[in-house]
């Protein structure tokens, strides 16, 4: 389903086997210039890194990872939230920051940029976890720093089961996610798809997890980039088929509907 915000509300039409996976010529293998820096979005354990790597290896783009092992407050805000949150925030937003600034300009070796995360994303996380004058404080930075961070042609965001997600997270075992409970990690997953529910800065082509394998499945990667390279996106693109070919029909913009 493609979504366009003509006035004051989207309109909506659906994706077909027809027109979203064309037999058509082969897929470039560059991003096009309309096109320069792609983010893939979504909540932890939805496999957003590795289909940044590997849009990055596709289109031979720059590769841009987030560094979330480097904040040095992590562990403790585990251990103690209350008392930590603010410090690991405010670490998360200067480092993104910093990173984020690195990619105003490609170097002549690539052509686009890939990401696993926006800048925005750090602002999900605050409203989760700082309240009252932190959080005041808060929102004063990231005013002051969201305007010179650059604006995605087009995002990603991955939306799956919560459940799945918790068991991905559990096998992988990364130190700093051992301290999430589930129901966290619940709300994480909420909080994200009402961030991008609202969100309007740029294109969006959203994609159940769950029902594509980027990793083992050629045919379900080969699609996503077809719908990447496209001339043109505007508004929200769903792109969530129910079997090969086939293409359900989401209730609307509700954003329970992929919970």
């Amino acid at each position: 389903m493609r979504c366009r915000w003509p006035g004051s509300s989207p309109t909506c039409e659906f994706l077909t086997a027809e027109n979203a996976c064309p037999a058509a010529p082969p897929v470039p293998t560059e991003l096009p210039d309309s096109l320069r820096y792609l983010a893939v979005e979504g909540a932890m354990g939805l496999g957003k890194s590795d289909l940044a790597r590997r849009l990055a290896r596709r289109f031979g783009a720059r590769l841009v990872l987030e560094r979330l092992d480097e904040n040095p407050f992590l562990a403790r805000f585990w251990s103690d939230p209350q008392r930590w949150a603010f410090q690991a925030q405010v670490a998360f937003l200067t480092g993104r920051y910093r990173q984020q600034r690195t990619m105003r300009s490609l170097d002549l070796f690539h052509h686009g940029m890939v990401a696993d995360y926006t800048f925005d994303k750090d602002r999900i996380f605050a409203e989760l976890n700082l309240h009252g004058d932190d959080l005041a404080l808060y929102e004063r930075l990231y005013a002051q720093m969201s305007p010179a961070t650059p604006r995605p042609d087009l995002v990603v965001f991955l939306q799956g089961n919560v459940g799945h997600a918790v068991n991905r997270i559990r096998r992988r075992g990364r130190s700093f996610e051992i301290g999430m409970d589930d129901a966290y990690i619940a709300d994480v997953h909420h909080a994200y798809t009402e961030h991008f529910f609202r969100y309007t800065k740029s294109p969006l082509l959203i994609i159940n997890a769950d029902e594509m394998d980027f990793a083992g499945c050629t045919d379900d990667f080969e699609e996503l980039v077809r719908q990447v390279v496209k001339p043109s996106h505007h508004g929200i693109t769903y792109l969530r088929p129910m079997q090969r070919g086939l293409y359900s029909q989401p209730d609307a913009l509700d954003p329970e509907f992929y919970r």
